[in-house]
């Protein structure tokens, strides 16, 4: 990065501090890494014919964005 660059992103990060905001960093799994989907459907068949199944099934559902808004 430049010092150009450098400057520009720190103005940048300073006005949204300044808006009440800060930073916050997310990691996520890595949906490219190899196994990734192996692991998933093996976490799957342990959930399945859980007590709690379809108890979760209805949060995920009811918390699932399907139009894009807020």
């Amino acid at each position: 990065m430049t010092s150009s660059t450098s400057a520009r992103v720190q103005r940048h990060r300073a006005k949204l501090r300044d808006a009440g905001l800060r930073p916050v960093q997310i990691w996520v799994p890595d949906i490219h890494r190899p196994g990734f989907a192996e692991e998933c459907h093996r976490q799957s068949h342990l959930l399945h014919n859980d007590p709690l199944e379809d108890e979760m099934v209805d949060w995920l559902d009811a918390a699932t964005d399907r139009d894009g808004g807020m």
